[in-house]
């Protein structure tokens, strides 16, 4: 287990080039045997995982370029643990769902790469690695959509590429200057950011370093007004893509507000909550109400991530354990059920090759385990109970709702939209009579497609009735960082929010 951080990053690209000497017959076993494996040592890494432990666990550190401070540090807590199982999982199913053909292998390497680059994100520890992987993350899903997607691929590709390396290129000076600020601190100079979330920076330093590193984690997410590019990556990314995309990569900006934004910059995070709380609301509204409006099914559920993604936003900002623990659930909740929709979007586009809504109907009697799939996954969608989909939102807007009635109040209207355009969708789709004569014949999911969604339904369920193995240790290390964030307060409007979460914690 001392090497098991290192082993999930580097075992998938070892893999991956290996796999150019695959006969392309064999490529897709080989990769899905690949992806099972990581699969395995990450559901190791979680059973080995200790609960009562919020701090940093498996931690890994060598000196790469000691005179600058960097090394290659590595960690897992439980703000980040589920999340490397979630991706691992999600590039599993996704493989075993694959149904391109064109350059197969180059699409399951560059998958395979992309993996390592997603679990590298979740546990290095220190700046300039997880800057590294940050970046190398673009590079195999630039490729994915580039190459692989529809007829205005190239043009998605590179907004994708250019929205998202321009704002990590100021998040770069914000770590530079970050470094800065530690070494005119201590005299040594230190990418680690568990020191780093132990230096207390004046409150001028916080609002602007605040604002480099939001800068690049909330173009990522996206969030409003820098969301336009995800449309057209999603709209023109094959399946494997949307479904990678939506499901861990959204996830990096804001798993980033907790690693770097909250810990660092307390003061900051907190002055600046109205800003935030507003952006995301306008996030949950208005991409509701765009998702209702559109036609392309793909593109509803392209918008309806961008609304349930500020849910998560406002949860992570609430500044307790209830908002920022419902936060992290729900980005794994969104993961699962996101991943699963446009997997679904995918099934019937393989069949039909369209995605428009008008050109379905009645779906439900010739596709009934399909219709049913999508049933239950659009119901974890729209927040049901019992469902993935309502443990981390419920959580989300508790914790919210204890800073703003308001904000908590704007938030929910995300629920009563998302119902209606995914019931509207459903309703179009599979409902009504059989109006178009070309779905008459279509398949029902094969065994492939059924093993890939039956066993993200079982997640559905069963974190939706049972959420305890996965809240349990994302409580601990949220605590933990609370705690460091309250120590670390120096202006009074931060002092008074934190200290009350101090004072609940201690009576719990």
């Amino acid at each position: 287990m001392d090497h098991i951080l290192s082993l999930l990053i580097f075992f998938p690209a070892l893999a991956g080039m290996l796999g150019f000497v695959v006969k392309r017959d064999n490529i897709k076993v080989y990769g899905i045997t690949v992806a099972a494996i990581e699969f395995l040592l990450s559901l190791v890494l979680w059973l080995s995982f200790d609960y009562s432990n919020g701090g940093f666990q498996f931690a890994e550190s060598i000196p790469l370029v000691p005179d600058y401070g960097i090394n290659y540090q590595l960690g897992v807590d439980g703000i980040s643990l589920f999340l490397i199982v979630l991706s691992t999982f999600i590039t599993l199913v996704g493989l075993i769902s694959l149904t391109i053909e064109k350059n197969l292998k180059n699409l399951i390497i560059s998958l395979l790469f992309l993996e390592m680059t997603m679990v590298g994100v979740f546990v290095a520890l220190d700046a300039v690695v997880f800057y590294v992987f940050w970046e190398l993350s673009l590079v195999p899903m630039l490729y994915i959509i580039g190459y692989w997607g529809s007829e205005l691929r190239v043009y998605a590709a590179i907004k994708f590429f250019l929205y998202t390396f321009f704002g990590s290129l100021i998040m770069l000076v914000g770590m530079l200057f970050m470094a800065y600020l530690y070494y005119l601190a201590t005299g040594t100079i230190s990418f680690s950011i568990p020191e780093w979330h132990r230096l207390i920076l004046p409150y001028n330093y916080q609002i602007w370093l605040f604002l480099a590193f939001f800068l690049g984690m909330a173009i990522k997410v996206p969030m409003f007004p820098f969301h336009t590019w995800l449309p057209y990556a999603h709209g023109q990314a094959p399946t494997i893509g949307s479904v990678i995309l939506a499901a861990v990569l959204l996830k990096m900006g804001t798993y980033g507000f907790v690693r770097f934004s909250l810990p660092l910059f307390p003061d900051a995070s907190v002055a600046l909550i109205p800003v935030v709380a507003f952006l995301a609301i306008v996030m949950v509204i208005y991409t509701a109400m765009v998702a209702y409006a559109q036609e392309d099914m793909k593109q509803v559920i392209a918008y309806s991530s961008i609304s349930h993604m500020g849910v998560i936003v406002l949860g992570t900002f609430a500044m307790n354990v209830e908002g920022i623990a419902g936060s992290i659930f729900l980005m794994i909740s969104h993961g699962i059920v996101s991943g699963a929709l446009f997997m679904l979007v995918g099934n019937i586009y393989d069949r039909r090759h369209t995605k428009l809504l008008t050109e379905f109907g009645g779906l439900a009697s010739v596709m009934p385990k399909y219709a049913t799939i999508f049933g239950i996954v659009l119901m974890a969608s729209v927040g049901l109970p019992l469902t993935i989909g309502f443990v981390g939102e419920f959580l989300s807007l508790m914790g919210v709702y204890k800073i703003s009635t308001a904000y908590a109040l704007l938030g929910g209207t995300g629920i009563i939209l998302g119902a209606a355009y995914m019931l509207r969708l459903y309703k179009m789709a599979f409902f009504g009579p059989l109006t178009n004569e070309k779905n008459r014949n279509l398949p029902d999911l094969n065994w492939k497609e059924l093993t890939s969604l039956v066993s993200l339904v079982v997640v559905i369920v069963w974190l939706g009735v049972n959420p305890n193995p996965v809240l349990k240790p994302i409580n601990k290390s949220v605590e933990n960082m609370l705690q460091l964030m309250e120590k670390k307060a120096i202006t009074k409007e931060a002092k008074d929010i934190l200290s009350h979460n101090k004072v609940e914690l201690e009576a719990k």
